[in-house]
């Protein structure tokens, strides 16, 4: 099994969206690495970490839940379509560029665990999203960052 961290700000779409939704595509990622990791290495069953990203007051940056991918990579279906914001005129249905997984919902923590906390816990040491420059909106997150955020740091 492998591990991920998606990001989605909250007025985008949010872990209680995804509650709502049960699952979705997670569609619109326009980053050549991002959509590696969803063609090339999510698979069926991995967990997922459900983090919300350029915070406010009111919803800070941080993790929120859990998710898991719940499909087989697939084409971006908003790649093709012309009043979507991620519309790529370079895509094609015989070429598509584009590709997503589809995460279904699995928790809401309690309480987030804002980036804050995050930063300073030193065994985190390493999580992408804690980079400095780091703006993937799909990343790796080995076996023991994970095991720690969800068996120590959530109340």
């Amino acid at each position: 099994m492998n591990y991920w961290l998606i990001k989605s700000e909250a007025s985008c779409y949010s872990i209680d969206d995804l509650k709502r939704d049960k699952k979705t595509a997670w569609s619109g990622i326009r980053n050549y690495q991002a959509r590696n990791f969803m063609r090339d290495d999510m698979r069926l069953g991995d967990q997922v970490l459900f983090y919300h990203s350029n915070g406010t007051p009111e919803i800070p940056s941080g993790i929120y839940g859990i998710a898991k991918v719940v499909s087989k990579p697939h084409r971006d279906e908003t790649q093709f379509d012309t009043k979507d914001e991620h519309f790529d005129p370079k895509a094609s249905e015989t070429n598509p560029i584009w590709a997503c997984v589809d995460v279904g919902f699995v928790r809401k923590f309690k309480q987030p665990i804002p980036l804050t906390e995050l930063k300073r816990d030193s065994k985190l040491k390493g999580l992408a999203v804690l980079e400095r420059g780091s703006r993937l909106s799909v990343t790796p997150v080995s076996e023991e960052h994970f095991l720690r955020i969800v068996t120590e740091l959530i109340q």
